[in-house]
């Protein structure tokens, strides 16, 4: 039931990682603070399409 999503930075919106989520259990879309090795420093990543 697991999914793969990809996660892009919302400051250059790079899509940097991907990870696995449940589709039954999470339906809104993931945020995690995470490094971006463009923008050089910590920022926002959210789930895209």
């Amino acid at each position: 039931m697991r999914e793969i999503v990809t996660l892009a930075c919302s400051d250059c919106k790079r899509r940097n990682y991907t990870t696995t989520k449940n589709k039954k259990k999470t339906t809104s879309k993931l945020e995690f603070k995470k490094y971006c090795k463009f923008c050089r420093k910590h920022t926002l990543h959210r789930e895209i399409k």
